[in-house]
């Protein structure tokens, strides 16, 4: 997110001497994107962040798809999916590409490792549930609704509260970032755009760990999970600033936009990255022309593949879904609302949905474990009954 944060202690200028109380150097590391052209933080760490133990190779994690089906709208049941684990271990996608790869968690307890995406950006949907994330540039807390955006290369963990939280998780091969065209030439958000500045929250306080003992943390890179055992706590930073950090953005915090007749589903969009884009439907009042119809119009997507995420609420063009249902409608072939929703929906005031929509513009492909959620009859649900 680009605007400047600072937390904790940092010399005042950067790239010079700065002590601790024993005369000893704190270790700067310089964290940025895009070879040093991209957006960067400076962080001060109690111990070189290079001073590894042990490291081995965990595991493949690389994801099996289905063989080549036909081309149809697909449904999956992801409440079928109950295991509860940690945050990163419990993890079931259910569909990916070369940029992207989108799934759930339940996570019911804190992570006993540390973790670090090392190919591309996180965006973490809490559909409910609260628990905090603790990383090297501090603590958030997360509630039911808030979009958490984790770069790439941040070692965190997190620790849910008591009870279940259940976890959209969209891994990228890329950043994230908010969409360019509601951003002025400095990056400040403009002011038609949905959200400002004032609705996104980094973390709320930095805890420096000094201590010692051994602490795994794990990486995601190359499609495999990597081991890398420290002697000191990972979370050592005693301050940062720059504008590469985590943050918290509440979808309940979208301002909706809307007009006389049905507006396209880029009014919708959060965020973008590399091939995909994540929007979000928020309740907010139907169109206003007197002959208005409310619900979309028919459409194909000629180039991108919609994943739409039911969350809460009514979806107005939709029947046989439910909360934390995970709609794909593939490029090639249209889509639209189901029989009857189009007449329904005339003459309504307002909607009450919740979901999140993620466009990507390659195809995706369903990961093979997610077939036992998969809803066989959702591809005939336009038939009339």
């Amino acid at each position: 997110m680009p605007f400047y944060q600072k937390m904790g202690k940092i010399p005042r200028k950067r790239h010079t001497v700065f002590r601790k109380e024993d005369g000893s150097l704190y270790r700067e590391q310089v964290m940025g994107t895009k070879g040093f052209s991209g957006i960067q933080s400076i962080l001060y760490h109690h111990n070189p962040p290079t001073r590894i133990e042990k490291s081995k190779l965990l595991e493949d994690v690389k994801v099996t798809y289905e063989e080549q089906m036909d081309l149809s709208h697909r449904h999956f049941y992801s409440n079928k999916y109950t295991e509860e684990s940690d945050a990163v271990t419990g993890r079931q996608y259910i569909l990916g590409n070369e940029d992207v790869l989108i799934g759930v968690v339940n996570p019911t307890k804190a992570m006993d490792f540390f973790y670090r995406n090392g190919d591309g950006d996180e965006v973490v949907f809490v559909h409910y549930g609260s628990g905090k994330v603790e990383s090297t540039f501090g603590t958030l807390t997360y509630n039911p609704g808030d979009y958490i955006v984790i770069p790439i290369g941040t070692i965190y963990r997190v620790v849910p509260d008591q009870g279940t939280s259940k976890l959209l998780v969209v891994e990228t091969n890329s950043w994230v970032t908010t969409p360019k065209r509601y951003r002025n030439t400095h990056g400040q958000l403009l002011e038609h755009s949905p959200f400002c500045e004032r609705d996104f929250f980094g973390p709320e306080k930095l805890e420096t760990h000094v201590e010692s003992s051994e602490y795994e943390v794990r990486t995601k890179s190359r499609g495999y999970m990597h081991s890398h055992t420290f002697k000191h706590h990972p979370l050592d930073v005693v301050g940062w600033d720059g504008y590469l950090f985590p943050y918290i953005f509440n979808i309940s915090d979208f301002e909706p936009i809307t007009g006389r007749i049905h507006m396209p589903p880029p009014i919708h969009q959060t965020f973008e990255a590399n091939n995909f884009v994540i929007c979000s439907f928020v309740p907010r009042l139907y169109d206003y022309h007197p002959d208005a119809i409310p619900t979309p119009y028919y459409h194909s997507n000629v180039d991108s593949d919609e994943v739409l995420y039911y969350v809460k609420g009514n979806f107005m063009s939709r029947k046989g879904i439910g909360e934390g249902s995970l709609t794909l409608h593939p490029s090639g072939i249209p889509h639209g609302p189901h029989p009857g929703k189009i007449e329904a929906s005339i003459g309504k005031k307002e909607t009450a949905e919740l979901a999140v929509m993620i466009d990507t513009f390659r195809p995706l492909r369903v990961v093979k474990s997610a077939r036992t959620m998969e809803d066989e009859e959702y591809k005939y649900s336009w038939k009339e009954r």
